[in-house]
């Protein structure tokens, strides 16, 4: 059974995995380096690359030796190769290229995005192609209807910030720590939803979009006026995100990206609430709601390495060249008002 070694190192997750085409999670590796970037309240670019290059060799060889296996049992390596921070990119992408040349193994180059849209494959293997992904993180939000491997058809994308970012934005507005998005959800379950009246960007549009930098001024201002507890203001601003979520999706589905199945992926896709308000809108459109586990959805080796099984067979050169920025549809128009990350 042909097994692929993944390494993703876009952001500040520094993670190595072995999977088998035939779906088995051999062995992984995730080293997070929340406490070197919790004094800032945010990733350093920086230090991010600094630890993945600590990092990035040791846990390669703790995944192999875990599983018993040798550079010549495998048959490729795949790395992310971007979108995401360049200097991160860069080590993890030519420890790939060292090893592959060691080891005269294929090397596959994978989109960080494509990683997640097929990570809910690796899960379920009833999940068939075409389905339709709300892609969720720290960097990007859109809608795509995914037709096969290296097959997106971009529906709807952010015109300004990620909903990952809007979630780290508010949890250091209210200053209740790092990482933001599980620390926002924690404090929601305390406070009460309608408390605060927060906008909701671009909801009732004819255009399926995103907007979020709207809400998280909205979200400062309510801060600023002392006015709301911090529990009030995270439950109000994680309501109005998942209205968004929830409208925008309603709207693609209404412009012709209904599909068998919904799927979630990406760091917001680990949100409880995220998932359950997605869970009800696909059983209002007879969709199959698929979602894979929490310690899928964050950025994780296991995903790459699946998409590189995924991708066997299509193997790139040594010399392919990491990237910051990456679409999965390369024909996508840009979004009427959108700024240069969407």
């Amino acid at each position: 059974m042909p097994v692929v070694l993944g390494i993703e190192s876009s952001c500040d997750e520094t993670a190595v995995a072995l999977v088998a085409s035939d779906r088995r999670i051999v062995a992984q590796r995730v080293a997070s380096q929340d406490e070197a970037h919790r004094p800032y309240g945010g990733v350093v670019p920086e230090i991010a690359a600094r630890a993945h290059a600590d990092r990035i060799a040791p846990m390669i060889a703790e995944v192999m030796d875990e599983a018993g296996l040798e550079l010549r049992d495998l048959a490729a390596i795949a790395a992310t190769a971007g979108p995401g921070l360049i200097g991160g990119v860069m080590v993890g992408l030519v420890s790939a290229k060292a090893l592959a040349m060691a080891g005269n193994l294929p090397l596959i180059a994978i989109n960080h995005l494509e990683g997640h849209a097929l990570s809910p494959r690796l899960v379920d293997p009833e999940l068939d192609f075409p389905y339709l992904l709300l892609l969720v993180s720290g960097g990007h939000c859109q809608i795509l209807r995914c037709e096969g491997v290296g097959q997106y058809r971009r529906l709807a994308t952010t015109i300004d910030d990620a909903v990952g970012e809007a979630f780290d934005k508010t949890a250091k507005i209210l200053g209740i720590g790092f990482p933001g998005g599980p620390a926002v959800e924690r404090l929601a379950h305390e406070g009460d939803a309608k408390a605060v009246p927060l906008p909701r960007p671009l909801v009732g549009g004819k255009e399926p979009h995103f907007s979020f930098a709207g809400l998280k001024s909205a979200v400062m201002r309510a801060h600023e006026s002392g006015q709301y507890s911090t529990a009030d203001i995270a439950a109000s601003f994680q309501q109005a995100a998942i209205d968004c979520l929830t409208d925008r999706l309603d709207r693609a589905i209404a412009n012709g990206g209904h599909a068998p199945a919904l799927v979630v992926a990406g760091g917001v896709a680990a949100n409880a609430s995220v998932r359950a308000a997605l869970e009800a809108l696909a059983a209002r459109h007879a969709m199959r709601f698929v979602a894979p586990p929490p310690r899928l959805c964050t950025d994780n080796a296991a995903m790459i390495a699946w998409a590189g099984c995924e991708r066997l067979g299509q193997n790139d050169p040594l010399d392919f060249k990491a990237r910051p920025r990456w679409p999965l549809d390369l024909e996508a128009e840009p979004a009427r008002g959108a700024g240069v990350k969407a």
